[in-house]
């Protein structure tokens, strides 16, 4: 893989966990449950979600 290819994967990677981010952000504020993959993209297991609560 040469550098540009692997530059273009690291940003590549880095815009699909910020849009994974405003998705997740935008459910939660509209009241609604995130999609599991934008959960998963981000670290968080889809299953535990419901559990968690506002401090």
């Amino acid at each position: 893989m040469t550098t540009t290819q692997s530059r273009r994967g690291y940003l590549g990677n880095i815009i699909d966990i910020v849009g994974a981010a405003i998705n997740a952000s935008a459910a939660v504020d509209g009241r609604r449950t995130p999609k599991a993959a934008d959960l998963r993209k981000l670290g968080i297991d889809p299953a535990s979600f419901p559990n968690v609560r506002n401090i």
